[in-house]
């Protein structure tokens, strides 16, 4: 995500620093052999994340959403099927989904009547006959309403959002639950195939390969195909007017919309600049992950914020407020690697996603001639009253998953860690987690042991200083 402090008419970010103050004590101790995440029991509602532990579901194991949703703008109505592949991971008499503001129509499972009964954003399904631990199970689930967005207090409001046109969703770290029935926890990466239908003058761009567009009288639907497992979090959805501008890229197709409502001009160029800034980063995080490239630029004043959504990024346009602006482009692509193919575990490990992609667009700003990656951490080392220093970006706490501890200090832990092994073997490292770990999910103990492994030294003094205690690390 793109941070706000990026953004001129927006205020950084210091309520979120403030909310809670790191630790009083080093989180994260232990010589060569890190200590493995404590294994969490099946619990049906919930994913087992300590910082949210009511987002996702327990028991089974999603491989492929394929969505129908139909859209009319005129009535905010929403209607949708889900078809939902999945594999259960224990004997299961029931299972759970999430699903905000909408209303169940009806719901089989392997294609016999199911019923489900809901608990606030959770829906309980309940099939004719248990499914057996291992057993995969196609849920359909038929569903509509208008949509509800949710109020989050460190972007505003998220999800499921109408404009005058049509609408968009949007949100990290809850956004899916909104527009679809979803085990909405990163760490169950799927599939998904996406057939949007919006009245015909309108655009609807999601995330992954345009595979047609089918024309019915006054409705249009579009059809989007994700090829690579994708978090929930990164499942988006743009309906309105847009300017689309197609291509190709080494073979792979290129798809950039910007709200027709906003003047041509730097925007334009921001987004033409996608391919090349994938190609200057793949210097140092090896092959691009993904089958298509893009970007989307929406006009909302209630969004001052940018997403790494996976293959097609959202971006305010409030970013080329004042003109040129390439360094948050920079950072979204990166996270195609950090964040999007090699995603976090739990919420906890969010600098694994924030920090490497605040350290990418310290390189490219060093490429554009802003600043160099020393320049920048010295920049922020030199200030010792900074509140970087008052949370551990390796453990920030539920409260501060987004602060500048996060990503300022944790781009600058990579940099420490570049100084401590050399250049060469800090972009092979990069190169290795990008490359063994993709489309996977990960700790920051996996993180460490495999800088160590490809280093060669003992690096549990350098990751406990900056990533797990408050203060100023000595250097």
């Amino acid at each position: 995500m793109g941070r706000r402090a990026w953004i001129v008419m927006a205020a950084v970010s210091a309520a979120l620093a403030a909310g809670c103050g790191g630790p009083s004590r080093p989180l994260f101790t232990g010589a060569a052999g890190f200590p493995a995440p404590v294994p969490l029991p099946v619990d049906l509602a919930g994913a087992g994340d300590p910082y949210f532990p009511t987002y996702g579901n327990g028991g089974y194991d999603v491989s492929a959403y394929d969505l129908k949703i139909k859209y009319d703008p005129a009535s905010d109505q929403l209607t949708g099927v889900a078809t939902v592949t999945a594999t259960a991971k224990a004997d299961l008499a029931k299972f759970h989904l999430d699903l905000h503001g909408l209303t169940v129509d009806k719901v089989t499972v392997d294609g016999a009547a199911a019923t489900s009964t809901r608990d606030g954003d959770e829906l309980i399904i309940t099939p004719g006959a248990p499914l057996a631990n291992g057993k995969e199970f196609v849920a359909v689930v038929a569903y509509g309403g208008v949509p509800k967005a949710i109020k989050a207090p460190d972007l505003g409001v998220t999800g499921f959002l109408t404009t005058h046109d049509g609408a968009f969703t949007l949100g990290e770290p809850e956004s899916a639950t909104t527009w679809f029935p979803v085990n909405d926890h990163p760490k169950d990466k799927a599939l998904y195939t996406i057939e949007l239908t919006v009245p015909t003058q309108l655009e609807a761009i999601s995330n992954g390969l345009l595979d047609g567009r089918t024309a019915q009288g006054a409705w249009t639907s579009w059809k989007w195909r994700v090829t690579s497992p994708m978090a929930p979090y990164l499942a988006t959805f743009v309906i309105g007017d847009y300017r689309l501008v197609e291509g190709t890229h080494k073979g792979k197709p290129v798809l950039t919309a910007v709200a027709e409502t906003l003047p041509k001009g730097e925007i334009d160029k921001a987004m033409a600049s996608t391919t090349e800034i994938v190609d200057f980063l793949e210097q140092y995080f090896g092959p691009y992950p993904f089958d298509a490239y893009g970007g989307i630029v929406i006009d909302d004043e209630r969004v001052r914020y940018a997403l790494e959504t996976q293959t097609r990024p959202v971006y305010s346009d409030a970013f080329w407020s004042r003109g040129a602006n390439t360094i948050v482009v920079a950072h979204e692509l990166a996270h195609q690697w950090f964040g999007d193919s090699v995603s976090v575990q739990a919420w906890q490990h969010i600098w694994l996603n924030e920090g490497f992609a605040t350290y990418a667009q310290w390189l490219w700003g060093e490429k554009l001639g802003v600043s160099t990656v020393q320049e920048e951490f010295d920049s922020r080392y030199d200030d010792p009253g900074s509140r970087i220093w008052d949370i551990a970006p390796g453990a920030p706490g539920a409260d501060n998953i987004f602060s500048g501890s996060v990503y300022e200090r944790g781009g600058m832990t990579l940099h420490a860690l570049r100084k401590q092994v050399g250049d060469e073997k800090f972009f092979e490292i990069l190169k290795t987690w990008a490359s063994e770990q993709r489309d996977g999910n990960v700790t920051t103990t996996e993180f460490i042991a495999l800088a160590e492994r490809v280093s060669g030294q003992q690096l549990d003094t350098l990751f406990q200083k900056w990533l797990f205690e408050v203060g100023r690390p000595a250097q």
